[in-house]
């Protein structure tokens, strides 16, 4: 899939925007040194909470859940019947969290989805950065460089997302996970490109942490 950044996607985004979806010191999380299987506390670990968003209001708190059979995890979406059986069935756990920023009520979406295997994560990475690739996060979108974050990474940025201001959707694989990222506003501000790959970094590290058997504690800078 490319350059593997992640891109924005119109139904992801506008499922967490309502409330439903640091950069890494030296480098941390460019790859799998542990791809272990996270647990539904461990999904929920993962994602970022007040104290990892400084700056930001947390008013969809991180939590994990298991997929009820035939019904997929909301932010997992695919084109075919066969891509959601490789995408979306073999899901483990899933979760997300949501913040809104006071000044201008944009908003930052963060959801994972978990595996038993990298493997598994990595057929679901292809699949998923097809649906929320190119140019789904709106018209005219643009690839946002997420540098070495994750084993494979994909992101896009659009001047008019759903919420009819800027937008962005990242895609991150790490181990056994594939991470989510979106932001969104009403407002002409857009999130900035720099802050974007901060959160994807930090995110990622948290999801390498995890793997790792460690607590995750990685922050984006400022906290």
């Amino acid at each position: 899939m490319g350059g593997r950044g992640f891109a924005g996607t119109r139904a992801g985004q506008g499922f967490l925007a309502a409330g439903a979806a640091a950069v890494l010191l030296g480098g941390c999380g460019g790859g799998d040194a542990t791809a272990a299987a996270l647990d539904k506390g461990q999904v929920a670990s993962v994602l970022p909470d007040a104290k990892a968003v400084p700056g930001w209001r947390n008013y969809v708190k991180p939590d994990a859940q298991k997929p009820v059979p035939g019904y997929p995890p909301s932010v997992c979406v695919a084109r075919t019947k066969a891509q959601r059986k490789t995408a979306c069935d073999p899901v483990t756990s899933w979760g997300a969290s949501a913040f809104v920023r006071k000044a201008d009520a944009t908003t930052l979406n963060f959801w994972t989805l978990a595996y038993e295997d990298e493997k598994t994560a990595e057929a679901a990475y292809d699949v998923l950065a097809e649906w929320y690739g190119g140019d789904r996060v709106g018209v005219g979108a643009e690839q946002v460089d997420l540098g070495g974050t994750g084993a494979e990474r994909e992101a896009n940025r659009a001047a008019v997302g759903t919420m009819g201001g800027p937008a962005t959707i990242a895609q991150i694989r790490v181990g056994t996970t594939v991470l989510g990222v979106s932001t969104g506003t009403q407002s002409r501000s857009a999130v900035a490109d720099k802050e974007v790959k901060a959160f994807a970094a930090m995110f990622a590290e948290r999801a390498q942490q995890a793997q790792n058997g460690e607590k995750p504690s990685a922050t984006v800078p400022g906290s």
